[in-house]
């Protein structure tokens, strides 16, 4: 084994060139896989963050669309949910945890003389752990708090930073519609969610202060919620919460049996997960690709041991007529064509990772290298070059030593 690998070095470095360029289609393959892997994987890893950002068993209630006259005012148009609703799905479902009404709009906040547009989040304490919202520094307002209207609020990462820079802002006052708010809070980061939205940018405060001194509404309207998160407790099946919330709100809004539901229920994991699928099916797609190139590398070590054994035919029947066994001709074929095969498939590897880090830094995309596809990838390329190379090796093996001395 030892002198047929040597003769096949020997007879690779004999053509460098022609070794090099037949490597390549292995090359290109190899590469090709760990980066389509490491970009796949790298995006499903994004995405489960992503999942985990909104939280856990995450169900959020909007007002259906609303018809008027025949005319669709799309969803949310008419006030239908109220913060007595998210109060009373707890105690009327028994796999909710907890369900927090939440009510938005976008306000200028301003702080010193530094100002910044963001997203007011109006809500209880029930919605951090919905969410699962963690604090950076400081901490959440009370239930306590929250019902006596405290002028209390906590600030997204992103708010921080255009309003406070690199200082401490808790305990500091910011002003929203000439009304001074204490900050008690930094939120955690959660980063964009499924829907390309910065979470980070949003400032969150009591319901009732925001209704008292920020949004503001008519009187028949001053309960009204825009959304109402749910968040169901492990193992509950969240197909079956769906179910028994629409039947809870037709109830509640005393819907008929023939008429539509007032309320659309969205599974953001669902969502997140159908994005995770795309991401996957693409990757599918692109290893595909990459497996092409692997079956055109492979054709071109084929075609090149055929054309090194058309030429080597005199060597071939001068080691036949001098003992060699068939066996010993096959066994140094194929290694020739595994170490060229092997030397496109190391190259490819070491290219590839590189390219998987820097198209991680150039495009931003995220990249994770699964070195058990770089294992796979080294494997097929070297599997690649002993399929490819038994048929030129054992047509080496075959040759009569009498003819094969003879030819020119």
């Amino acid at each position: 084994m030892a002198e047929a690998l040597l003769a096949a070095l020997g007879a690779l470095a004999a053509n460098k060139l022609r070794a090099a360029l037949t490597a390549l289609g292995i090359f290109i393959g190899v590469a090709a896989v760990i980066v389509t892997v490491a970009v796949g994987a790298g995006a499903r890893q994004q995405v489960l963050a992503q999942i985990q950002s909104l939280g856990a068993n995450l169900l959020v209630v909007w007002g259906a669309n609303v018809r008027l006259g025949g005319v669709s005012m799309g969803a949310g148009q008419r006030p239908n949910l109220s913060w007595d609703d998210a109060q009373e799905i707890p105690r009327q479902i028994a796999a909710v945890q907890v369900a927090a009404g939440t009510s938005r709009q976008q306000q200028q906040v301003v702080a010193g003389n530094q100002n910044w547009s963001t997203t007011v989040v109006a809500t209880d304490p029930d919605y951090f752990v919905a969410h699962d919202w963690t604090t950076q520094e400081g901490r959440f307002f009370t239930n306590e708090e929250a019902m006596s209207g405290r002028k209390l609020v906590l600030l997204g990462a992103t708010v921080v930073e255009n309003l406070f820079g690199d200082e401490d802002p808790v305990g500091r006052e910011i002003r929203i519609r000439s009304t001074p708010f204490e900050v008690i809070g930094v939120l955690g980061r959660k980063g964009q969610n499924p829907m390309g939205q910065d979470q980070d940018d949003v400032v969150i405060m009591p319901f009732w202060t925001a209704r008292r001194s920020v949004m503001g509404a008519p009187r028949a309207f001053a309960r009204a919620v825009g959304t109402i998160s749910v968040k169901v407790h492990e193992g509950e099946s969240m197909s079956d919460v769906e179910e028994e919330l629409r039947q809870f709100f037709r109830q509640r809004h005393r819907v008929a049996a023939n008429e539509p539901d007032t309320v659309s229920i969205r599974n953001l994991s669902e969502i997140a997960a159908t994005r995770d699928a795309s991401a996957r099916t693409l990757s599918l797609l692109l290893a595909a690709v990459a497996a092409v190139s692997l079956l055109v590398g492979g054709i071109g070590v084929m075609n090149i041991m055929l054309v090194s054994v058309t030429e080597r035919t005199r060597e071939i029947g001068l080691r036949l007529a001098v003992g060699a066994r068939r066996r010993d001709i096959l066994r140094q074929f194929l290694l020739e064509a595994v170490l060229l095969a092997l030397l496109g498939g190391a190259v490819g590897v070491i290219v590839g990772i590189g390219l998987a880090h820097t198209l991680a830094g150039v495009a931003g995309w995220p990249v994770l290298i699964q070195w058990d596809a770089v294992a796979l990838a080294v494997t097929v390329s070297a599997l690649t070059g002993l399929f490819f190379g038994y048929y030129p090796a054992r047509r080496a093996a075959r040759l009569d030593p009498i003819t094969a001395l003879r030819h020119e």
